[in-house]
């Protein structure tokens, strides 16, 4: 008898139909599984074979086929334990049920019969539910996952016992219960709170407007200054996320099997920090299955990279097309993925090797040789893709020692959810969530300057010899000061300072 049962597979961060095919034959007694699988999933047969004996279920002696269609797509991972199992139990008539083929079946078996967890459950649903699919049987251990998608009946089963017997209705089992996105948002807490940053004025003010806006910031000074501390900060004063890109985000967490089964979704803005020892692939993705790297894992987050200039070159340069384009393409042998990467990079970097050229209280010790070797490992390419620049000296010791508190995150990301509720209001009904990640049509529309702005914007890109890059990204940060000022319109005070956070690099690097 043939059985054929639906289930999914991945590709990228995207689900797509697989239909599992069971055939039993006379014939020598085997299993054999087709339909391009890789090593996790031809291992599939011996899972099934235990999990049918350990529940209770006779195992057919005859020749057994599975075909995994489409037969020319590379098929990866557990997924189709679950599928592959009902099958056979239809195809020797020891399962009756007319919800087996107009439901969806995921999930891996261990050997006693358990549905374990699989990585990936989020697009899969999302998918099923694309295509118009009403019903879908998960692992227990992903339930929370999947409760924050709607349109689509979900079921979660521990065992395939269990599943047999709600296939058989021979017990009732009520579906998951769908959650609200917005209400799994909590309060986010960052590692440190801006009232302990003493002094700084400039750089919290510049941290400030790179959280309203999602803008990218390099922070340059000497060792001591607090530049990882108030990278630290930052998360405490990002804006709230939507139900859209928690959902998004999510997806690329389940793929990469980062999320926890007592998480469901990603609820606050990722905040990744590689080590500078990181290499190429494990911030862009790839390996053998081709999965997401730091980049993507920082989509609609943060990534934060300590020590700029440690970070090996040509990692470093790979950077370039995400910051650009918001998604980075891995492509190796066998596929070729598109992962979303649109995250704010906030970076820093002390101004020579020893850390003291420029500072007030030390001296500098190395050449102007060593200098210039240090700084080039920073590309000017790179350089120009960063929107803010700023510059973080010493503290003194009268600011050490000062009992007054600063301004406190909280009241900073208040300021910044205004600003950005201002942003996604303006870029409502397209895939914009703030002004950087502006293009072309809606720089025109939103960041008209008038002719005393321009005068001052046409100065500055003459004398500073700024890219045609950089004259867009100063009218991107000026809408989002005037944003954070209150102000419709961009004035000559917001270009003013957006400009300054464009002046350090030419300093250096000249």
């Amino acid at each position: 008898m043939l059985a054929k049962i639906n289930s999914f597979g991945l590709q990228g961060i995207d689900g797509y139909a697989v239909s599992v095919e069971i055939d039993i034959n006379n014939g020598l007694p085997g299993m054999d599984i087709v339909g391009l699988p890789d090593t996790a999933t031809k291992e599939s047969k011996e899972r099934v074979r235990s999990a049918l004996k350990n529940s209770g279920f006779r195992l057919s002696p005859k020749r057994i086929t599975i075909n995994l269609a489409p037969a020319d797509t590379k098929k990866e991972g557990s997924f189709y334990d679950l599928p592959i199992a009902l099958g056979i139990l239809y195809a020797t008539e020891q399962l009756e049920s007319d919800k087996l083929f107009d439901t969806v079946f995921v999930g891996e078996l261990s050997l006693n019969g358990d549905i374990g967890k699989v990585n990936g459950i989020l697009p899969m649903i999302i998918a099923a539910k694309e295509q118009g699919l009403k019903r879908i049987v998960i692992p227990k251990a992903n339930e929370n996952e999947a409760s924050y998608v709607s349109g689509i009946t979900v079921y979660a089963f521990s065992s395939l016992r269990e599943t047999v017997a709600f296939l058989s209705d021979e017990c009732e089992v009520k579906p998951i219960a769908v959650k609200n996105a917005c209400s799994a948002f909590s309060s986010l807490k960052g590692k440190e709170d801006l009232k302990f940053v003493k002094g700084q004025l400039a750089a919290r003010r510049a941290l400030e407007i790179a959280a309203a806006g999602g803008h990218n910031i390099l922070m340059i000074g000497p060792p001591g200054g607090g530049k990882t501390m108030l990278a630290k900060c930052l998360p405490g004063i990002l804006p709230d996320m939507s139900a859209d890109e928690a959902l998004e985000t999510t997806k690329i967490h389940s793929v990469s099997g980062v999320l926890s089964s007592g998480q469901g979704i990603v609820n606050t803005r990722p905040f990744r920090s590689p080590h500078h020892t990181a290499s190429r692939i494990a911030l862009t993705g790839g390996g053998v299955n081709a999965k997401p790297g730091e980049i993507s894992l920082a989509h609609n987050g943060v990534l934060f990279l300590d020590e700029l200039p440690e970070y090996s070159r040509t990692t470093l340069e790979i950077l370039r097309q995400p910051l650009e384009d918001g998604k980075v393409v891995v492509s190796r042998a066998a596929r070729t993925v598109e992962y979303p990467a649109r995250f704010m990079l906030i970076a820093s970097m002390n101004p020579c090797p020893c850390g003291n050229l420029g500072s007030q209280t030390s001296e500098c010790t190395c050449t102007p040789a060593q200098v210039a070797k240090y700084l080039s490992k920073i590309s000017g390419p790179l350089l120009d893709r960063i929107d803010i620049h700023i510059e973080v000296g010493g503290v003194t010791y009268d600011e050490l020692s000062s009992a007054d508190s600063a301004e406190n995150s909280e009241t900073v990301r208040d300021r910044v959810n205004v600003a950005r509720k201002v942003q996604l209001d303006r870029f409502e009904g397209s895939n914009t969530y703030c002004n950087a990640q502006m293009n072309s049509a809606q720089l025109s529309e939103h960041c008209e300057i008038d002719s005393a702005s321009e005068a001052l914007l046409r100065r500055a890109f003459t004398k500073l010899g700024l890219s045609a890059r950089a004259y867009t990204r100063i009218l991107k940060v000026a809408r989002t000061i005037a944003d954070l000022d209150g102000s419709e319109k961009i004035e000559k005070r917001h270009v003013a300072e957006a400009v300054q956070y464009r002046s350090l690099d030419r300093g250096y690097w000249q």
